[in-house]
């Protein structure tokens, strides 16, 4: 992870910010899913700046010939009127290191779908064991995407670790994220 690429979203005065980063954050997840290999790792460098969100800009993490080729796939096509993209360029010197992981959180409803259709508890009891009050909420900002496989909309979570000073090599997500691999914060 020597290179990366900032990919800055643009104000407008149609569209809120934060539809653009899910519209982007969306276009990306099916790139990295069909080019990106477990290669490219992404953060948010204005994450929580100002309030509980992603910020407007995502920054791409790799080497310079992988985010090169991952560039050249054209995955951006459609957003370029709403966002600024960066050339591919060298991480400066003397960075930190951060590791960018989605988190997910079970919701009481799945919790008691599970344990009816596993046969450990009937209807009425998964109700009475598992209530809604049960739910924990994330204060975590998040991107909001439609699931290609059923339609429904998501939202994924994005925690930023602290930052350390030893970089962790490792594989990516189709979304760029990983609990263990770092990339670099600066």
């Amino acid at each position: 992870m020597d290179h990366y690429v900032d990919i800055q979203v643009l104000p407008d005065p149609e569209f809120l910010e934060t539809t653009l980063m899910n519209e982007l954050f969306s276009k990306l997840h099916r790139a990295l899913g069909k080019h990106g290999q477990g290669k490219i790792g992404v953060s948010f460098p204005d994450h929580g700046k100002t309030s509980k969100t992603l910020g407007a800009r995502i920054r791409l993490h790799g080497s310079k010939e992988v985010l090169e080729e991952f560039m050249q796939t054209q995955w951006i096509t459609g957003m370029t009127d709403y966002c600024r993209v960066s050339a591919v360029r060298p991480i400066p010197p003397q960075t930190s290191f951060c590791t960018v992981r989605r988190v997910q959180v079970k919701s009481a409803y799945n919790k008691r779908k599970r344990s009816v259709a596993k046969g450990w508890l009937d209807e009425t009891e998964a109700h009475k064991r598992i209530p809604d009050s049960q739910q924990r909420m994330l204060d975590l900002p998040y991107a909001q995407l439609r699931s290609l496989s059923n339609g429904n909309m998501m939202r994924v979570y994005i925690e930023h670790s602290k930052p350390v000073q030893q970089s962790v090599a490792g594989s990516f997500s189709a979304y760029g994220l990983s609990s263990t691999a770092t990339v670099p914060w600066f």
